[in-house]
């Protein structure tokens, strides 16, 4: 049989939807597993190593440790994709999600999870040490069960409570280099939680009538924009205090409380400004800071703790 030209060009196109069909598969199965959110977990559970370490952790440590964080925190964020595919459904901000379109199965995603989660959980536990990969698998159960399962749909307390599960990393990253849990490491542990409501209620502010629509009780659907304004402040208020305090508490020294202070200020004031200003652009304004403020106290609490 003679193959001409047009043979030759159908057979190159056939491989090549195969190889975008793979990619597809492949992004899609990436995005279910939040990978935004893995790496800021990531960052904080290397700080907490480098502040153990005082300096750079041993490098396979750190990169066994990294690897079985990033597979617990993928297989969290999958099982939360599947439980919450109802209201993704009906999110604008949400509703294009492999699960809520149908692009993945939920079978497939269920063994997905599951795969990440066992695996995960076995490499710290015998790559790094059991307090770790314990310490990681209670953070993961928090967030899926008491956080997704529970707290997400019946209270506007949902992220002040559930905020727990994203401050365990450190704890995580501590437990990895020493085998313990330490002062500083707790003290990432109660910045992150306190960090938590002010940063999610500003996103809940950009997309509030989302959570309305999904009949998800966030605090601006619930108790109204001003109450969310006021609660922010005071949360933002609350955390710098708590930073602060690291200082004379003998956790931190006074290279952290300059930056602290600094920080701090700025985040109060954005706090403040959203409390007196237009909703939506300073909610955003605050949103986008309260993600640099947390790399950069994260380098402070390093720098502090190494100088």
């Amino acid at each position: 049989m003679v193959v001409g030209p047009l043979d030759t060009l159908a057979g190159r196109g056939v491989a090549l939807a195969g190889a975008s069909s793979w990619r597809s598969v492949v992004a899609d199965y990436y995005e279910l597993t939040k990978p935004r959110i893995v790496g800021l977990l990531l960052l904080t559970t290397l700080a907490a190593m480098v502040m153990a370490a005082r300096g750079f952790p041993p490098a396979l440590v750190t990169l066994y440790t990294l690897l079985g964080g990033a597979l617990a925190a993928g297989s969290a964020g999958v099982f939360n994709c599947i439980l919450d595919r109802d209201i993704d459904r009906i999110m604008q901000r949400t509703m294009m999600r492999p699960l809520a379109t149908g692009r993945v199965e939920v079978r497939h995603a269920v063994l997905f999870a599951a795969l990440l989660g066992v695996g995960g959980f076995v490499l710290l536990y015998v790559l790094v040490n059991p307090l770790a990969a314990w310490l990681s698998a209670a953070g993961n159960l928090y967030y899926v069960v008491v956080y997704t399962l529970w707290l997400k749909r019946i209270t506007t307390l949902n992220i002040v409570i559930g905020g727990a599960a994203g401050a365990v990393p450190p704890l995580v990253g501590w437990a990895a280099v020493t085998n313990t849990i330490g002062a500083p490491a707790v003290a990432l542990f109660a910045l992150i939680f306190l960090w938590t409501p002010p940063h999610f209620w500003a996103l809940a502010l950009m997309v509030d009538t989302d959570y309305a629509k999904a009949n998800v009780p966030m605090l601006p659907s619930v108790h109204g924009v001003q109450r969310t304004k006021i609660e922010i402040a005071i949360y933002t208020a609350v955390m710098v205090l708590m930073s602060l305090a690291l200082v004379p508490l003998g956790v931190m020294g006074w290279w952290y409380f300059a930056i602290a202070l600094l920080l701090g200020a700025v985040f109060m004031a954005g706090a403040v400004r959203l409390f007196f200003g237009p909703t939506r652009p300073h909610a955003r304004a605050l949103f986008k800071f309260s993600l640099l403020y947390l790399a950069l106290m994260c380098c402070a609490m390093v720098v502090d703790r190494i100088a």
